[in-house]
């Protein structure tokens, strides 16, 4: 039996920069599973996704960092990109709302660059964790154990390396979401 989400409230965290296929493509499967998805971002209006290094399309914000607020979610996941974690991990209310998911102890799905967010929220200390090869240093100076394998799965923290490991990723996630 499939898993299913629904009745459940999943934030995308996301800012310009976003790597497409990484918020696409887990985003159609939370929603092809019932879930409810928001895009959560640092400014209103719409953000720019990336296919590698060229423009694609833009997507609408439903809420800012600044006005979110993780009770009102059950899961989060955040997509790679290089330039989306690295603006993500320069703000305060980012930051804060990734930190309120591991407080809380919802489940969270990262991939790719996504790790950084998680390191400057310092989540990853003592978790084992997979990203895009150039994160292994700055994960294991947090703290984690890093790992290349295409999807891990550490708790309420389900991660993956690049968009080849999608489909891994994408059932992980909905596996551990609908739990």
């Amino acid at each position: 039996m499939a898993a299913t989400l629904q009745g459940k409230r999943i934030a995308f965290l996301a800012a310009d920069g976003v790597e497409e296929v990484e918020y696409v493509q887990p985003r159609e499967a939370v929603e092809n599973a019932g879930a409810t998805v928001e895009l959560v971002s640092l400014k209103p209006g719409s953000i720019q996704s990336f296919n590698h290094l060229d423009q694609s399309k833009t997507y609408d914000v439903d809420v800012t960092a600044d006005k979110a607020d993780a009770a009102g979610y059950d899961a989060l996941v955040l997509p790679g990109g290089v330039a989306n974690p690295d603006f993500l991990r320069s703000d305060p209310d980012a930051v804060r709302f990734v930190k309120a998911f591991f407080e809380a102890g919802k489940p969270v799905g990262v991939i790719c660059h996504g790790p950084w967010t998680l390191i400057e929220a310092d989540v990853v200390r003592g978790r084992k964790i997979t990203s895009w090869p150039s994160l292994r240093t700055d994960l294991t100076n947090a703290g984690a154990t890093w790992v290349d394998e295409e999807c891990v799965t550490d708790g309420n923290l389900t991660s993956s390396r690049n968009p080849d490991d999608l489909p891994a990723f994408c059932t992980q996630i909905t596996k551990t979401f609908a739990a």
